[in-house]
C-alpha cells in the first residue's frame, strides 16, 4: 500500500512562521513535523510515499529528498502557487500511488500530530473511504461527522453526537476520477457525496491527535513533547 502526505498549504493561520518555511517543515522538539508522520509510516511498513508541494515546496525537496533516511522513497507532487486543494491535490498525484487495481492508499494531513496506528487501517470492498475521527477540538467545538458502527454521515442535526475528521484517510482512487487534473477540488463533497450511498465507513482515536494550526499550538505541542522526552 502507498501512503500521500499533504504538505502543499499555505498555512495562513501560521503566520509569519509560514512566511518563511512551509507548514510541514516547521519544527516540533526539535523535528519537523512531517519527519514524524515519515517515522510512523516506515515503522507501519509502507515504502513508496508521494508528498505534494505549493508554497515554498523547493525547501520540503530539500529537506526531504529521496526519503533514503527513514528507508522511504519519496515521489514529489508539484502543485501551482496557490495549490489545487486537498482532492484537487490528491488527484493530480493519482498518477503516482499505482492506482490501477483501484486499491486504496493511506493520506495524511502533513500539518496534525498524532500517534495513531497506521497498520490497523483497512477498506472493505465496497467502500470509498475510511477516515479515522477524534473528539471534537476546542477550536472545532461542532465536529464533522457522526460515526455510528462503524459507518461515517454527514452531521445532520439530531443531536447525535459528532467527530472531527483527523486528516488520516484510506481511500480508493475511484472517489477522485470524476474530478478534472489540475483543476483545484475540496473533499468534503466528495466525502459527503459517498456518504450518502453508506460508501464510507470510519473509527474513532481516542489517543493523541493536534491539529498544529497555529503558532501558539505548535508551541503548545513542542513543549509537551519535550516534557515527555525527560520522563
Amino acid at each position: 500500500m502507498r501512503a500521500m502526505i499533504l504538505a502543499a498549504g499555505r498555512g495562513e493561520r501560521m503566520r509569519p512562521l509560514t512566511d518563511h518555511c512551509p507548514k510541514p517543515l516547521l519544527p516540533a522538539a526539535g523535528k519537523p513535523l512531517i519527519v514524524y508522520h515519515l517515522e510512523r509510516l516506515a515503522a507501519a511498513g509502507f515504502c513508496d510515499i508521494v508528498i505534494n508541494h505549493a508554497h515554498l515546496g523547493e525547501q520540503l525537496v530539500a529537506a526531504l529528498g529521496n526519503g533514503s533516511p527513514w528507508g522511504l522513497s519519496i515521489t514529489w507532487s508539484p502543485e501551482p502557487v496557490g495549490a489545487l486543494e486537498t482532492a484537487g491535490g490528491i488527484r493530480q498525484a493519482l498518477p503516482h500511488l499505482d492506482t490501477s487495481n483501484d486499491d486504496p492508499f493511506l493520506v495524511i494531513n502533513g500539518d496534525i500530530y498524532c500517534d495513531y496506528p497506521l497498520r490497523a487501517m483497512r477498506l472493505d470492498a465496497g467502500d470509498l473511504a475510511h477516515l479515522v475521527l477524534v473528539n471534537n477540538p476546542i477550536q472545532h467545538p461542532a465536529g464533522d461527522f457522526v460515526l455510528t458502527q462503524g459507518r461515517v454521515s454527514d452531521k445532520t442535526g439530531d443531536g447525535a453526537s459528532t467527530f472531527t475528521f483527523a486528516g488520516i484517510g484510506l481511500y480508493r482512487p475511484s472517489l477522485f476520477r470524476g474530478l478534472t487534473a489540475g483543476a483545484p477540488a475540496k473533499l468534503a463533497p466528495l466525502l459527503r457525496t459517498a456518504m450518502t450511498n453508506q460508501r464510507v465507513s470510519g473509527e474513532h482515536h481516542q489517543g493523541r491527535w493536534e491539529d498544529v494550526g497555529t503558532p501558539e499550538r505548535l508551541t503548545l505541542l513542542d513543549q509537551e513533547l519535550r516534557a515527555a522526552a525527560t520522563r
